[in-house]
């Protein structure tokens, strides 16, 4: 018999649901039954959202915001209400949605996200504030019979102000007037315009609770001696863990670089971290410098990192078992690592734009994250002065007492044009509040559809006038309101152009006080057009371009997800860097000029397969289904270049240098797995393409399988109650290589007609690159099918769809030569004459490629069958 969970148990038990002082004894409760005593804030907090009033919660990290949100939801629920929890980042909110599973049950919580949709229709809903935005502008309004929402919990509020994201945080504050709303963050700044701003708007009393101590006081320092010399003073001091912060990816890893050569960790503390990490398994590349570091006791934590990585460094730091972590400053995001000490190298980032300072609000999101409550009693927050500072310190340590010494320093600056920073800037981030929110309002095409699909979907009668309420009502300017109502009309316009709406009237009155025209839709929206994958219709529309009987079939259907998945910009880019040398290598060796070579340069990218077939398609679907007019097509080929070319994750990774990007490629790769299983037509999942899926899952749970597991789980949240979620540390691994047949078989099929690809170009250069896995270099090649040249002409190697025949490819799994699993491969080649005598032969070591994950595969013999070796050669 299931247990209920403690929350919904306590539900049931309730005698009087609208017992404002029952609710509050049951909420202190369920806070000691696990070890919890409220905090006087929290204590405020939960007796304002009794009182039905709004909450903007103010209060430092580690107050306690959490428990405030999760004793909302149980308020809400207790009241027959609807209730949203909402955050700006998708991890953030599947921990939730497990976090509040566990507590209140999974019939009582839902999740929506963008790309999953679990339990939709229940009471709690956790989802990205764009889920919410949409649904707010499709269903709310003053109007608004049934908007669906009557409690918001809106975690890291700070992200009203994001210059991309922002109207996502302001949108159900104008749109959900009769909502009660709980913001929550430790940034927030002067919260005085949203007092005034929401109780005009709702009627109702806001609250902000603020003041709160922080549970673990901070300590501020700025320090001018040497990086080495401060880490391991924190360390001796027993001021670990240090989470030491850079604003690049490779500045941290660098740094754990460094520190290897300095003594952080005593044999005990090093034995007790290999006893932790047990059997977990690394791979190559970053995986090996990362278990050297680990085994050291320092972790780097950034976005670039496989999630079995970042969770193995967290794991390890809450074990106390890390001494150092050296990573970015998204650790200021809810990243679970527990720290003591917060260590700052610079307060200068790149935003994307430009060098800046870091502002107040990022400083103390930083800085909040110093100071373990329940471990430790003070938290230090230390801020690295320059480079060039610390080293014209240590020249006047060295020069002593001795004038003619301290004359001949030659005192260094700050590298030219670089942005500098002061002690007098560290103690204006320290002494600052977090900047003022400031609207980031913006008018969409996405927008307006959803508006005017008030009236059709039967939320609302006049969508003219929820419009005219947009434009007028939004936080910002007179002058930017303006603009939204010239943005407004231009996309009324293109709307009207493409034959979206029409209207009845002049349509004068959208602002002013002429009456306004009644504007309809007249085509259906799609269900969720703005909640999922924007161009996963076009996606389904294209997929008709294409023929199930083409040879490249599937590697079409990979193009045409691609093509609409967010672009992995480091691997672009590494694909555009390789493709560069190697025309530049082609233009030297063809003779051509330096400025003509540097002309051609600028139209290489990286390959953008069937991109002139899509895009024109795109052009003309965009005509009829404006709402993706924001969206751009994007061909690319990641997956489907690892799948021609037979590459495992590793050695994709190797040939682009994506070591401190292993984790945007996987992400990558799970993304377009899901997509692939949801959206390829029926009349398109050929056995070719399910291959391929497969093999893609296969892939992706090779390398990191938390990705996709996750999903899973949320696909049957039922069963995450009872469920025992393995110790992330205790990486099982997958399944051998072989273990799904088909899927082994057709990497085998796809590696050997990559070789017959490269043969028929007689990229001899390609199998030099090939040569350490396959055993043959590209003078061996050469040597081999320059007889079948001569004989067939340069057109020799056929690539049709007879080429790909699977009556080509032929896999002998009895034991070659003794060898125990050891398979032999015949892929035939087509000559023009179909007379089918060339072939090339290899050997598949089984047991080999289970050990590595991936294909451990050796050529034996290029030729003609009469010069085959025989079985056992």
């Amino acid at each position: 018999m299931t247990t209920k969970a403690p929350l919904d148990a306590i539900l049931s038990s309730l005698r009087d649901p609208h017992d404002d002082d029952e609710l509050f004894d049951a909420m202190s409760q369920f806070a000691a039954s696990r070890g919890l005593t409220l905090y006087p804030a929290q204590e405020e907090a939960l007796l304002e959202v009794l009182s039905g009033n709004h909450v903007i919660m103010a209060t430092p990290t580690g107050s306690g915001k959490s428990l405030v949100a999760m004793a909302a939801h149980f308020v809400a629920l207790a009241r027959g209400q609807r209730t949203y929890y909402t955050a700006p980042l998708k991890a953030l909110v599947s921990e939730k949605f497990f976090a509040l599973v566990e507590v209140f049950g999974s019939h009582n919580v839902g999740m929506m996200t963008g790309d999953s949709a679990v339990n939709p229709d229940a009471p709690i809903i956790c989802c990205t504030a764009e889920i919410l935005a949409n649904q707010a502008l499709r269903r709310g309004g003053e109007q608004s019979q049934d908007p669906g929402v009557d409690q918001v919990v809106m975690d890291e509020f700070h992200f009203y102000a994001d210059p991309q994201r922002g109207w996502a945080w302001q949108v159900p504050l104008l749109e959900l007037p009769r909502a009660q709303f709980v913001l929550m963050s430790a940034t927030l700044g002067d919260t005085s315009f949203f007092i005034t701003d929401i109780k005009e708007r709702t009627g109702r009393d806001v609250v902000e609770v603020s003041g709160a101590e922080r549970p673990v006081p901070l300590m501020f320092s700025y320090v001018i001696e040497p990086l080495p010399e401060v880490i391991e003073e924190l360390v001796t001091t027993h001021r670990a863990p240090v989470y030491i912060v850079h604003f690049t990816q490779k500045d941290a890893v660098e740094r754990a670089q460094a520190l290897l050569s300095t003594k952080l960790s005593s044999a005990a503390e090093k034995a007790a971290i290999v006893e932790e990490l047990g059997a977990f398994r690394f791979g190559s590349g970053f995986g090996k410098l990362l278990s050297k570091f680990l085994r050291h006791g320092v972790g780097v934590h950034h976005a670039g990192m496989l999630p079995k990585y970042r969770r193995v460094v967290e794991r390890l730091t809450q074990k106390g078992l890390l001494k150092v972590v050296c990573g970015t400053d998204t650790l200021g995001v809810g990243i679970n690592v527990p720290i003591r000490t917060v260590l700052l190298t610079s307060l200068v980032k790149f935003d994307g734009e430009r060098m800046r300072h870091i502002t107040a609000r990022e400083f103390h999101q930083i800085a909040g994250r110093a100071g373990r409550a329940g471990y430790d009693t003070l938290g230090e927050v230390l801020v690295m002065a320059p480079d060039h500072v610390i080293e014209n310190r240590k020249a006047l340590i060295k020069a002593g007492d001795d004038p003619k010494k301290i004359k001949k320093i030659v005192k260094k600056k700050a590298p030219a044009g670089a942005v500098n920073w002061t002690e007098g800037t560290f103690e204006r981030l320290r002494d600052a509040d977090p900047e003022p929110l400031t609207s980031q309002f913006a008018m969409s095409h996405a927008m307006v559809l959803n508006v005017l699909a008030r009236t059709r979907d039967g939320y609302g009668s006049d969508p003219v006038a929820a419009m005219r309420h947009l434009l007028t009502a939004n936080h910002d300017s007179p002058a930017r309101q303006r603009e939204h109502v010239r943005q407004a009309f231009r996309i009324y316009r293109s709307l009207r152009q493409a034959g979206i709406v029409t209207r009845t009237r002049p349509v004068t009155g959208i602002v002013g006080h002429v009456p306004a025209a009644r504007i309809e839709l007249t085509t259906d929206l799609p269900e969720n057009f703005a909640l999922n994958q924007p161009l996963s219709p076009f996606a389904v529309a294209a997929q008709e371009l294409l023929d199930p009987q083409s040879p490249t079939h599937a590697l079409d259907v990979v193009s045409v997800v691609e093509s609409i998945l967010d672009d992995p910009r480091q691997v672009l880019f590494a694909q555009q860097k390789v493709a560069k040398g190697l025309a530049i290598a082609e233009m030297k060796a063809d003779g051509l000029e330096y400025d003509q070579r540097m002309e051609l340069l600028e139209e290489i990218t990286w390959p953008r397969p069937l991109a002139d077939m899509l895009e024109p398609a795109f052009r003309t679907y965009r005509l009829t289904n404006p709402w993706i007019i924001e969206h751009e097509l994007s061909p690319k080929s990641v997956v489907r270049e690892m799948f021609e070319t037979a590459s495992s994750f590793q050695e994709y990774i190797s040939r682009y240098q994506l070591d401190r990007s292993e984790g945007v490629l996987l992400r990558y790769l799970a993304d377009a797995y899901r997509t692939l299983r949801q959206i390829v037509a029926a009349e398109h999942r050929t056995e070719e393409v399910d291959t391929l899926i497969e093999w893609l899952g296969a892939l992706v749970r090779g390398v990191d399988s938390s990705l996709l597991d996750e999903w899973e789980r949320l696909s049957h949240p039922e069963a995450f109650a009872d469920q025992t979620v393995p110790d992330p540390v205790e990486d099982q691994g997958p399944p051998p290589l072989s273990a799904n047949r088909r899927v082994f078989t057709a990497m085998i099929r796809q590696a050997l007609f990559h070789r017959v690809e490269l043969a028929a170009r007689e990229d001899y250069d390609a199998f030099d690159r090939l040569a350490a896995k396959d055993g043959w270099n590209g003078d061996q090649w050469a040597d081999a099918l320059d007889p079948m040249f001569s004989e067939y002409g340069d057109d020799a190697i056929g690539m049709s769809a007879q080429a790909r025949s699977p009556q080509l490819f032929h896999v002998d799994t009895a034991p070659s030569g003794g060898q125990g699993t050891v398979w032999t491969v015949t892929q035939i080649l087509d000559d023009p004459n179909e007379d089918h005598d060339w072939r090339i032969i290899a050997h598949v070591d089984v047991a080999a490629s289970d050990e590595a994950g991936e294909l451990r595969m050796r050529i034996v013999h290029v030729g003609t069958k009469d010069t085959a070796p025989t079985q056992g050669e």
